[in-house]
């Protein structure tokens, strides 16, 4: 069987405020399939001004608090970029692209399935770096 990859109709750069690209960063973190037990935070970061377009940082913290641990032994982020083109037409949807913190790979919602493994990876790989220190 085929994997759906699951993506958000995105807002056009003409449309795009950074209240709604977070928001549609929540609309497509919705669409993930990660455990209840798995809480985040996301965040508007910072505006960058390129030649070629305007790029808008977006980070996910994710963590996995019990009733043991209310406060998770590590986290693992997911970093967001948002980006409007400046010779595209402003009718033409925004880019998205989003990154793991432990991972150079840029992968794009459309072309890739998030999936839950990835954060559980960054935060044993934490938790085993610490408990060495």
């Amino acid at each position: 069987t085929k994997h759906v990859i699951k993506n958000i109709p995105w807002t056009t750069s003409k449309n795009f405020t950074v209240e709604r690209g977070w928001q549609q960063i929540e609309e497509l973190i919705s669409t993930w399939h990660i455990h209840e037990n798995w809480l985040h935070h996301s965040e508007f970061l910072e505006e960058e001004e390129l030649k070629d377009s305007k790029r808008y940082h977006y980070r996910a913290c994710w963590g996995l608090p019990t009733r043991r641990k209310p406060i998770p032994r590590a986290t693992a982020s997911v970093y967001f970029v948002i980006v409007i083109s400046k010779f595209k037409p402003d009718t033409a949807p925004v880019e998205v692209f989003y990154r793991l913190e432990s991972s150079r790979l840029i992968r794009r919602p459309e072309q890739c399935q998030f999936r839950e493994k990835w954060l559980q990876d960054i935060i044993e790989n934490k938790i085993v770096c610490t408990e060495r220190l």
